[in-house]
Parts: C-alpha cells; sequence; structure tokens
C-alpha cells in the first residue's frame, strides 16, 4: 500500500498565508499537494468545525495548485466566498486518478492532527474526475464520510459500491454533458438503489460538463446546506 508524501499550501484569505509544509510517511509515494482554506473565526474560537474535502477533474493533475484554484469551491474561495467549514482540495498527480492511491487516510489524520476537525461532519466531494474519486475513496473509507456529493463522475465503477448504502448521496450530472456520458452517472444510482442506498440524483437539463455551478449558494440547489445537514452518528477514530 502506498503512503503518499502530502505538501500542503494554506491559503487563508482572512488571515494571510501560512508557509508551506509537509509532512512524510513509513513509504513516501508520490508528493500530493493541498490548498487549506479556514473559517473566518477560526482563530477566535476553539470550537470544532466540520470539513469539506474537494476533488478536482483530470485538467488540474500534477504540482501547481494555481490550477487547482481554476474552478469549483476553491475557486469560490479565492474569489471571496466565506464557508463556515474548513475546506481542502488536495491535488492529484499527473497521470493519476484518485483511486491510484491510498491518499485519504494519510491526509486524515494528518488533517486531524493540524486543525479542530469535527470528525462527525467530513464531506467529501468532487467534479468529473472528482466526482469519480468521491465514490472510490468513499467506498475504501466507508463510513467515515457524513455525506457525498459526486458532480458528472467518471473513471469510477459500481464494484464494491453497496457499501455506500447507508451514506446520504447527492449526485448531479448535466443531460448534454459530451465528456462524461449521463449513463455513467445512471449507472451509479441504479447499482446503489438496487442495493437500498441512500442517493438523490439530479440530472440537469440541457447542462453540459460544466456544472461547477450548483456549488454556488443562490440557486435552487443548496448542495452545501443540504451536505452540513448531515452528521455520522459515531464518528471514527482517524488516528488520534
Amino acid at each position: 500500500m502506498v503512503y503518499p508524501v502530502f505538501l500542503a499550501m494554506v491559503l487563508l484569505r482572512v488571515f494571510g498565508s501560512w508557509p508551506p509544509h509537509s509532512y512524510r510517511d513509513v513509504t513516501p509515494g508520490d508528493t500530493y499537494h493541498y490548498l487549506a482554506y479556514l473559517p473566518e473565526d477560526y482563530n477566535q474560537t476553539r470550537k470544532n468545525y466540520p470539513l469539506v474535502i474537494y476533488l478536482h477533474g483530470s485538467s488540474a493533475r500534477g504540482n501547481d495548485l494555481d490550477k487547482v484554484k481554476i474552478s469549483g469551491l476553491p475557486r469560490m474561495a479565492e474569489t471571496g466566498q466565506k464557508f463556515e467549514f474548513i475546506l481542502i482540495a488536495p491535488q492529484c498527480p499527473s497521470g493519476k486518478l484518485w483511486s491510484s492511491d491510498d491518499w485519504a487516510g494519510p491526509l486524515l489524520a494528518e488533517l486531524q492532527k493540524k486543525y479542530r476537525i469535527d470528525k462527525s461532519r467530513i464531506y467529501l466531494t468532487g467534479v468529473s474526475m472528482g466526482g469519480g474519486g468521491t465514490f472510490d475513496v468513499a467506498k475504501r473509507y466507508p463510513d467515515t464520510f457524513a455525506a457525498l456529493a459526486p458532480l458528472c463522475a467518471w473513471a469510477s465503477d459500481t464494484h464494491q459500491i453497496c457499501k455506500l448504502k447507508s451514506t446520504p448521496v447527492w449526485t448531479f450530472h448535466g443531460t448534454e454533458d459530451h465528456v462524461v456520458p449521463i449513463a455513467e452517472t445512471d449507472e451509479k444510482v441504479k447499482a446503489l438503489r438496487n442495493c437500498g442506498g441512500n442517493i438523490r440524483y439530479t440530472r440537469l437539463k440541457g447542462e453540459g460538463h460544466g456544472i461547477h455551478f450548483v456549488y454556488h449558494t443562490d440557486n435552487e440547489y443548496r448542495l452545501l446546506d443540504w451536505l452540513l445537514s448531515h452528521r455520522l452518528n459515531k464518528p471514527l477514530d482517524l488516528g488520534e
């Protein structure tokens, strides 16, 4: 099992920038960089915060964190959107998928040491390759995430998807997506429903592949509110 190296570039719009830092596990693999955004009041309180992990699509792979900021939740944070949760946006190395390495376990353990995280309120979401990664990472760590939001998911299959039958999932896909056929999400939804999964499916009529807008707080979906409304009854120990 490969445990990747993480290099965190923490960007705080309110408090300024923290210097880069890293940790190395016993068996280092590829370097996984990530961005971290903290709530505006983080340094004024001692409370624990929800954690949202955002997985980007295939075009943002590499070792340039600026590519991660182009769209989705990191883009919202960069343009001034304030969140009441800790946002973590890792970067997948070139040539890899989110399922290539076991990066999520070491990252979660490290984040728990570094930040005040409410372990009952950890969420996973992503777009395109990141949507598929949302399914794959959650299958590897079932019962860790309070809710999942995969968007136009690809690069994932239905193998072991029933591990997620107890996890609330809301998935989206554009009916006119010519990059990732909507049939890929149809297949996952069908498989999860067949085993009694708790999955909500929104087919976005007339929309293509660029559906990051569902994260915005001023539309009918209010996806972030939906995510944050869920909580694990018995949060797992993430490595304390």
